[in-house]
């Protein structure tokens, strides 16, 4: 069994409590690890080394910086597997394939990151005075407290604190109490790459022991925090007290709409990736299909056929379709919202029972009716809620129809049309020929509504951890 503490200024300690948790591997739901219980106290000390460390850190060179995050990439290509592989598949119940995805993805996150060290860009503009000149410069935050969560420990934990590392900030991190282990390891990967040992923090704990503490610090000067709506509301509304910048990437209920001339085995592939890709454990996860009423009988049918045929078993066998759900949480909530949707009248087309353990069978809801907790709140797991629709019009106002507005997809051949989706679909992405979950490193990652504030990714990710300053010069005698 793994025992770990705390990561203070580079250093492992055990918390001031003493006190540590037992982290259970989901698969086998047995404990793989005990981590230290961080509380206030320790969470004082984090602060107070990444302020220490801040001086260090943003007073380099933004190549100096650019280095430090190539290094850790070059780690990561070139020793990710052996490191990271087995921690992902154990922790987080991932397979090997998704596993494999995170890694790769943190390389290229990371390398992105260390572009953006050199690309901090600001600007002059015009000073209605002849005799004086204007410029705009950024400026890192200071100390930036990253809430990271369990679903994908690493590649978003990466995305989160390599951008606002490149902007000259330094972190405390208080990752998922159900996947500390990844962010330990993450956090010791940016000293050894070359990032001052003060400015690289982990305090591992529960919200109300640490994470509470951690964003009423007065020494804390931005949060990023990936996670549920709930958590994101009490988290805006502390940041809010002390006018806080924050990026919060939270809950989602994507949609996929399906039009009429889309091949209905090629959509009900794209569906079933877009939602059974780790157990439907993803944000953008397309648990909302509205397809148009020419093409739904062959789509659904298909879809059937597909999800019946996904393999379950060894979570280091590639053809693995997914592994288990974090905990026995995540397993009441989708029979609850399952029970309720089909008391109210939906119907099951295939799926709705347990494979084993924690692994739950890919699980699809036909008609579910609007006011279910299925169709309108995220289950974060593997259950599809699929619908007829009229037409166009009609799959537009149900993907509206949500106080979610995370990403979409649009299954169309006609590219106009799928333009035209894109422009009134209500959401921080929308994808055209492909399901609502994308990632890439450049692009803004966010949503509309109730699911965040701010975008993480490229320089979208590196402003945010900026304030801009207006500098003005008299040049005159």
């Amino acid at each position: 069994m793994i025992e770990s503490g705390l990561l203070l200024a580079g250093a492992e300690q055990a918390a001031c409590s003493g006190d540590s948790f037992e982290v259970l591997a989901p698969a086998t739901e047995q404990v793989m690890a005990r981590v230290a219980r961080g509380d206030a106290r320790d969470v004082d000390a984090a602060v107070q080394a990444a302020q220490r460390g801040f001086e260090q850190w943003s007073a380099l060179a933004p190549k100096a910086r650019e280095a430090a995050l190539l290094r850790a990439a070059a780690i990561v290509e070139a020793e990710g597997e052996q490191r990271y592989l087995q921690l992902l598949m154990k922790e987080s119940g991932s397979t090997v394939s998704k596993a494999r995805f995170e890694i790769n993805y943190t390389v290229d996150l990371l390398r992105t990151a260390a572009g953006e060290a050199r690309r901090l860009y600001a600007e002059t503009f015009p000073n209605d005075d002849p005799q004086r000149m204007s410029m705009v410069v950024r400026e890192p935050l200071g100390v930036v407290a990253v809430i990271s969560p369990y679903n994908a420990p690493l590649a978003l934990l990466t995305k989160m604190a390599g951008f606002a590392v490149a902007a000259g900030n330094a972190l405390v991190i208080k990752p998922s109490e159900e996947t500390p282990l990844i962010a330990l390891a993450f956090g010791k990967l940016l000293v050894e790459a070359g990032v001052p040992a003060d400015a690289v923090n982990v305090i591992t704990g529960f919200g109300a022991d640490c994470g509470g503490a951690l964003v009423e610090h007065p020494g804390v000067n931005g949060i990023a925090m990936t996670g549920s709506t709930n958590t994101g509301k009490h988290i805006g509304a502390v940041g809010m007290q002390r006018m806080l910048p924050m990026q919060l990437e939270l809950g989602g209920k994507s949609a996929l709409l399906v039009l009429r001339d889309f091949d209905p085995q090629a959509a009900a592939e794209i569906a079933a990736a877009g939602l059974f890709n780790h157990a439907g454990q993803i944000c953008m996860a397309n648990s909302r299909v509205l397809v148009e009423l020419a093409i739904y009988p062959e789509f659904c049918a298909a879809l059937k056929t597909i999800c019946e045929a996904m393999v379950f078993g060894d979570q280091s066998d590639p053809a693995a379709a997914y592994g288990p759900l974090i905990n026995r949480a995540a397993l009441d909530k989708i029979q609850a919202h399952q029970s309720e949707a089909l008391a109210q009248g939906a119907q099951l087309l295939t799926g709705g029972a347990l494979v084993s353990g924690l692994v739950y069978q890919p699980t699809v809801l036909l008609d579910t009716p609007d006011h279910c907790q299925a169709w309108c709140e995220e289950t974060f797991a593997p259950l599809m809620n699929v619908r007829a629709v009229a037409d166009f019009d009609e799959a537009v106002a149900l993907a509206n129809d949500s106080v979610y507005g995370l990403s979409a997809g649009v299954l169309t051949y006609n590219y106009q049309l799928g333009l035209k989706a894109c422009r009134a679909i209500k959401a921080g992405s929308v994808h055209i020929g492909m399901h609502p979950f994308q990632s890439n490193a450049l692009a803004p990652i966010g949503g509309h509504g109730l699911s965040g504030l701010g975008r993480s990714g490229g320089r979208y990710s590196t402003e945010e951890f900026t304030e801009l300053k207006w500098i003005s010069f008299e040049l005159g005698d």
